[in-house]
């Protein structure tokens, strides 16, 4: 009788642990309900200047690595493939719905340790891109199968003559 009990016991406490996750995950939505849409992909896209695979990590606020957007399928991580086309950053997720990021909602690229509750042991893990929809910063994670390639990344983004606009 005390087996079951316990059993019971388990059980219940992992449900309620089930449950708070899915509220919070709710409450989250709720309050990122009034984020702007985020950009869709435009019908044709230019030759890809690079490209690389890997998982796209998720997209947060900008500033707070782990504030991860949920709204829709966007908190979602996936294997996916990153694109920079002449258009602006493409990232086709398998499994979910595809991301773009205009050429000029660009703000800054860097590589980075840690995003939306995804750490890594290396201090240059991940490439996150910054961009902004509508007066909102984003910042949006990737981590490439092959890391060797984010300083080419970098530069890339860096380079976009938006970019430098309003910047001292």
């Amino acid at each position: 009788m005390t087996r079951i009990l316990l059993s019971l016991a388990v059980f219940v406490f992992f449900a309620l642990c089930v449950y708070g996750m899915w509220h919070g995950w709710k409450r989250r939505q709720r309050k990122q309900a009034g984020l702007p849409a985020f950009p869709s992909t435009p019908a044709a896209l230019g030759a890809p200047k690079l490209t690389t695979t890997g998982v796209y990590i998720g997209t947060t606020n900008a500033g707070n690595w782990q504030d991860r957007i949920q709204v829709g399928d966007i908190g979602h991580r996936a294997e996916a493939t990153l694109s920079l086309v002449p258009e602006g950053v493409a990232i086709d997720r398998v499994g979910a719905s595809p991301i773009f990021i205009p050429a000029g909602s660009v703000r800054d690229a860097r590589t980075d340790r840690g995003l939306a509750g995804k750490v890594m042991f290396s201090e240059e893990g991940l490439l996150v891109v910054q961009w902004e929809n509508e007066g909102h910063l984003f910042d949006t994670g990737f981590r490439g199968d092959d890391k060797d390639v984010y300083d080419e990344w970098v530069s890339a983004l860096s380079q976009n003559p938006i970019n430098t606009e309003g910047k001292a």
